[in-house]
């Protein structure tokens, strides 16, 4: 039988006697406590005053608990409690054995007493329990005495571990405004002592930092707030320190600390307010549409969300004119314009702009209202503008057949600034390629320059631009869309050749052909060609024509007997003719061949039987003929360039003066060196310059080629009918390959420094000794007999005046 104990002395022991009773009695206690069954009649026997004898059933193993405490301090070892057998006589034959955890390491055996001591600190939080087994064996013969049997050492806990914040330190946002008491975070602390001994892990939170703004809950942990009206925009963050303690809190309780940062959140409890009651902006009247004017800003002490602003326009005589836009990224007010603005129009305008909260917080409503307005003054700058045209697009319908130089629109462009400077008038050539028109520079009189031809081109996209005199740089353009309508100038015709066959054995009325004809021209009553024989073959004996009154006709044979020996070919006239007004026409040839058919139809030759010629060529023949087409060959080159010779441009020489005098001078100019001897408004407008004064004809030349102007009647200067006359003769010239380009061809060849002839002015001629000669002045006709008179040579007496 086992037992065990502990002994506060080793050495003290009792009678025998009193052994037995005192083990027999912790044993029956310990069977008790571990479930085991304990005979009746042995409970009696212990605890009954008389002697009885014991005979009970033999039990081997007492399963037993030892405790010890943890962090033993001392330097011996650490008796932990005693092992006995009831077969142990104190002799020294029982050898005592441990094993299992911690065995010879932690925990050691006397093995002749028993006894069992700790040789190394225990920790409970480390290991809270060993298990381990013991046995007892014949020291002798090394048989075991007793069954081994499993006990286990308890390691009793001490406050040896303060409270520890696992998750500390803490991070926590509440709303600012929250009410007293309102749930921020819990925390919790940990206590590594045994919580079912003592009070070593009781946990007590108290608040060391934080207060009077938040409280902590001492059981739970739990902190809240304990202020009301925290306002984030006074203070956002808080420091709060929270001590757990153990021991209940009682004093010599170990303490651990954390930190707990606190953030206020942001709510919407502060309204925006416009810091400017007041704004004065500028804009050029010539600013693009939603381009920006200005920006207005409403502060708003809150962020995020509660600081998102709308600005809007609710008032004022420029919300047609402007709008406003929020800048998510800067919550500012962005305000552009939204229709073209004009200084002539409206130099000034004024708004009223509000800045609103879109998200609200029904409990603040009281602080509102959260909206503000403010008034924005937008001044127009003046900036010079170019010339705009009214309409800003022109649709022109004109027939193909119009004359050249007829004015098919007038087109009018504004100077919009306040200075309505004069528009001149041009088009882009790159939009008028061919030069197809013409327009005029001062009335904007848009005319043909060329002959229009709808089945080349229908239509024509042009762009005129507008010119201010004073700034040349401000160019205003329209565009102009020009249709040109179809007038029946195109005669019908057959599109290829057609040539057709008739068999010997055909019949009258047989068909041979069916034909069809194009017409160019696209009447707006679709087209209707209608087809007959040509006057000269109207009473065609061999074939006749049948109009199908759907553009085509048929061809058919009005004989039979055809012979390819009496004629192998046959040429058809054919008049076709359209329906418009005028009605045109033309005449087409079929060919039609005599070929051999059989019976069914088919051709089995076209071909006429060859004639022999009775005799042969010679070698000299052949080169006879040769020589001939050479001869009349270099006839024809020969006739060509004489031709051309005859055609070749006139050659300047010194004597000559080839030159278009279009421009007038009303005084006597200085040669090339003179810059001053023309108005350059004459070329802009010859109207202009020839009102007002009677024209000067300058008489000190005489050109040997004679102007243009010549053949253009005076009266013609003043209306627009010399626009026709020069666009007409510029169309000419430019047609004719070999006439000089007389528009521009300009020579000064008899006055001026450098100049053969020498200087004509009067100017210096008191200091010249030299005599001059102006006998030439004869030779120059009627118009200068006077001036002759009084500067050339006469043979008779001089005139008296």
């Amino acid at each position: 039988m086992w037992t065990s104990g502990r002994m506060s002395n080793a050495k003290n022991w009792l009678g025998l006697g009193m052994s037995l009773y005192f083990w027999g009695l912790m044993d029956l206690t310990t069977t008790v406590l571990s479930g085991t069954p304990t005979p009746q009649g042995e409970l009696e026997a212990l605890l009954s005053d008389k002697p009885q004898s014991h005979q009970r059933t033999k039990r081997s193993w007492v399963w037993n608990q030892f405790f010890v405490l943890e962090e033993y301090t001392g330097t011996d070892p650490l008796y932990v409690g005693k092992l006995h057998s009831d077969m142990d006589r104190g002799d020294g034959s029982i050898k005592y054995i441990l094993s299992g955890e911690g065995a010879g390491i932690v925990f050691t055996i006397d093995d002749t007493t028993g006894d069992i001591h700790a040789i190394q600190r225990l920790d409970r939080e480390e290991r809270a329990q060993y298990t381990l087994r013991a046995q007892a064996l014949d020291r002798r013969t090394g048989r075991p005495m007793e069954p081994e049997s499993e006990f286990i050492i308890k390691i009793q806990d001490i406050n040896d571990n303060e409270p520890k914040f696992l998750d500390g330190p803490y991070v926590a946002t509440v709303p600012e405004m929250s009410p007293v008491g309102t749930s921020v975070i819990q925390v919790t602390a940990t206590d590594a002592d045994d919580p079912t001994y003592g009070n070593s892990a009781r946990v007590v939170y108290s608040i060391l930092q934080g207060q009077p703004y938040f409280s902590v809950d001492s059981k739970t942990g739990v902190i809240r707030t304990a202020l009301m009206n925290m306002d984030r925009e006074a203070k956002e963050y808080y420091e709060v320190i929270i001590q757990a303690k153990d021991m209940g809190g009682q004093l010599g309780g170990l303490a651990g600390t954390t930190t707990v940062n606190i953030t206020l959140s942001d709510v919407n409890d502060n309204p925006p307010r416009f810091p400017q009651k007041h704004y004065q902006m500028s804009v050029l009247e010539s600013a693009p549409i939603s381009s920006t004017v200005g920006r207005v800003f409403a502060k708003d002490l809150d962020e995020g969300i509660n600081a998102e602003m709308k600005y809007t326009i609710v008032d004022g005589d420029g919300a047609d004119a402007f709008d406003i836009s929020t800048d998510p990224n800067f919550q500012v007010g962005i305000i552009t314009v939204k229709k073209p603005l004009s200084f002539e129009s409206k130099k000034s305008y004024t708004l009223k702009v509000e800045g609103a909260n879109p998200h609200l917080e029904m409990r603040f409503l009281n602080l509102g209202p959260f909206q503000d307005t403010t008034t924005v003054h937008i001044s127009v700058e003046d900036v010079d503008e170019p010339p705009m045209f009214e309409p800003g697009f022109y649709f022109v319908e004109v027939p193909e057949d119009v004359a050249i130089g007829t004015t098919i629109q007038i087109l009018s462009a504004k100077d919009p600034d306040v200075t309505n400077n004069s528009i001149r008038y041009s088009i882009d050539r790159s939009s008028d390629s061919g030069r197809f028109f013409y327009v005029d520079i001062t009335t904007g009189a848009l005319m043909t320059a060329r002959p229009l031809d709808r089945e080349e081109f229908s239509w024509h996209n042009i762009t005129v631009l507008a010119m201010e005199m004073n700034n040349p740089s401000q160019v205003g353009s329209v565009p102009v869309t020009i249709k040109v309508l179809d007038v029946n100038d195109n005669a019908p015709e057959f599109p290829r050749f057609y040539e057709a066959f008739v068999c010997e054995n055909a019949k009258a009325g047989q068909l041979i052909q069916t034909v069809s004809a194009v017409d160019q021209d696209d009447p707006r009553n679709g087209q209707h060609i209608y087809y007959s024989l040509a006057p000269e073959a109207a009473n065609n004996p061999n074939f006749t024509i049948r109009d199908n009154q759907d553009n085509t006709a048929r061809i058919l044979t009005r004989r039979s007997g055809f012979r390819q020996q009496e004629q192998s070919v046959f040429y058809l006239p054919i008049l076709i003719a359209d329906s418009g007004q005028p009605v045109l026409s033309s005449t087409g040839t079929l060919t039609i061949q005599v070929c051999s058919c059989d019976d069914d139809g088919h051709v089995m030759s076209c071909s006429p039987e060859a004639y022999m010629l009775p005799v042969s060529l010679s070698r000299g023949a052949l080169i006879a003929i040769l020589a001939c087409i050479f001869v009349l060959l270099v006839l024809v080159l020969l006739i060509l360039s004489m031709r051309r010779h005859r055609k070749q441009p006139y050659i300047i020489d010194d004597e000559e003066n080839i030159h278009e005098n279009i421009v007038r001078y009303d005084d006597e100019g200085g040669g090339e060196e003179d810059t001053e001897a023309f108005d350059i408004a004459a070329m802009w407008n010859p109207r202009e310059a020839q009102a007002g004064t009677a024209p000067k004809t300058r008489q000190d030349m005489l050109p040997e080629i004679e102007s243009l102007s010549r053949y253009v009647p005076q009266t013609c200067a003043v209306n627009s009918t010399v626009h026709s006359y020069v666009l007409a003769k510029l169309y000419e010239a430019d047609m004719d390959l070999w006439a000089p380009p007389f528009d521009s061809l300009q020579t000064y060849m008899f006055e001026g420094d450098g100049s053969v002839a020498g200087s004509l002015s009067s100017l210096q001629s008191a200091t010249s000794d030299s005599e001059q000669n102006f006998d030439f002045l004869t030779d120059w006709g009627p118009r200068f007999r006077k001036l002759a008179e009084l500067y050339g040579a006469s043979e008779g007496p001089a005139p008296l005046w």
